[in-house]
């Protein structure tokens, strides 16, 4: 009777107090997705076009917001996860097909995420050696048998500190000055093949996952949606600014000193850029970029599949020491992630198709949503920007290729 009510309510108006109740999955979500590898494929586009490619960077605010609302409304609503939803209205299989494909690149995320912090300390002097074990047993220590809520408090504080090191870094590269321009098209394949890097990084499958779910475990209902879609906004717009600043803080590194494989090259370059301090802060920002996303990603992840398997949400640690135990090992090793990273940014654009599509359904679904179903204007609309991030990816990767 509870649910009924809930699905059935009008929402409320914004209220702050409301707001900062419910304040945390959308804004790390979204802060998560400018994860190492999408500080690589900023960095990248800095560093080659200049500012050419931001009027891309702040268009792309637009679809992460209108498709990352619908992950928040549905997870307000049902109160349950996506790949939950999935196996109860479709059947295990398609749930499975959803979600693990997302786990399987999620692995590959792992190795990105574990290699970006560990560069990030060896350009503060500390070996991978030392900072990979660390920066698990530090990940451990933060979500292991822990309530989501327990967990988000700390998220919520590095991202703080996350945005900064990011707008200081864009301030030390241009503060003698920058030419700006304001708008660039080129049909070389190099410009291609970032614009779709670029796009893979506006929407990523373990996204759409962990909103729903975290939506779900901190209590959020139906009533707190104009706090949802506020707080959904601010955080696309905020994380396609620190893409465009990351972006700038690239800007005059010559392309072989933006090298992450050689951080002693990365600090020299980023310093003849912006001075002696820019490879410290951007070090920072690329700990804090790694570090946050590495959480939010296995648990949207993790959710996804242990829902997907009907293992229960709870369960999430176990699948997640399978997946990413083999990623620490590879930092440690080696740091030539730059290919793979910018390769993973567009294999996204694939992964995400399924999850997209059929979160797109369940909107819809009146008999799910009730009166808080996909419909009318906001429906076409999340259709049309889906269909425009699959088709200008996939068009700009086989242009590149």
């Amino acid at each position: 009777m509870n649910e009924e009510k809930t699905m059935q309510a009008p929402s409320n108006p914004l209220k702050i107090l409301n707001l900062l109740k419910t304040w945390g999955p959308a804004w790390l979500v979204m802060i998560a997705d400018v994860d190492a590898a999408s500080v690589i494929t900023a960095a990248e586009s800095g560093a080659t076009y200049g500012t050419k490619l931001i009027w891309f960077l702040l268009i792309l605010a637009i679809p992460r917001y209108v498709i990352q609302e619908v992950a928040g409304r549905v997870g307000a609503v049902t109160q349950k996860g996506l790949g939950e939803l999935i196996r109860e209205n479709y059947n295990k299989q398609t749930a499975i097909l959803s979600a693990v494909p997302m786990a399987l690149v999620d692995v590959v995320s792992y190795v990105v995420e574990y290699t970006g912090a560990a560069v990030g300390f060896q350009i503060l002097g500390i070996p991978p050696l030392v900072s990979v074990p660390l920066i698990f047993i530090a990940h451990v220590i933060l979500v292991y048998k822990r309530k989501y809520a327990e967990a988000e408090k700390p998220l919520l504080v590095i991202s703080i500190f996350f945005a900064l090191a990011w707008i200081i870094s864009a301030f030390l590269a241009a503060r003698h000055g920058i030419q700006i321009t304001p708008f660039y098209f080129s049909m070389s394949p190099d410009f291609f093949f970032l614009l779709a890097a670029n796009v893979g990084a506006v929407i990523m499958p373990f996204m759409l996952f962990y909103q729903a779910s975290a939506t779900a475990e901190k209590g959020t209902t139906a009533c707190n949606l104009n706090e949802v879609r506020l707080e959904t906004a601010v955080g696309a717009i905020v994380s396609e600014l620190i893409m465009s600043a990351i972006a700038v803080a690239a800007i005059g590194v010559r392309s072989g000193a933006l090298n992450f494989a050689e951080p002693k090259a990365l600090s020299r370059g980023l310093s003849d850029v912006a001075g002696v301090f820019a490879p410290y802060v951007f070090g920072i920002g690329l700990i804090a970029a790694s570090f946050i996303a590495l959480i939010v990603i296995s648990l949207g992840s993790c959710w996804g599949v242990t829902e997907a398997m009907g293992w229960g949400r709870e369960n999430w640690f176990k699948v997640y020491l399978i997946e990413s135990l083999p990623a620490l090992l590879v930092p440690i090793v080696t740091l030539n992630l730059v290919n793979l990273a910018l390769n993973l940014m567009v294999l996204q654009i694939i992964v995400l198709a399924g999850p997209a599509i059929i979160l797109g359904l369940v909107a819809s679904d009146r008999k799910l949503m009730g009166a808080y179903s996909l419909g009318g204007f906001n429906q076409a609309i999340y259709w049309i920007f889906l269909f425009l991030i699959f088709g200008t990816g996939i068009l700009s990767l086989i242009y590149a290729l």
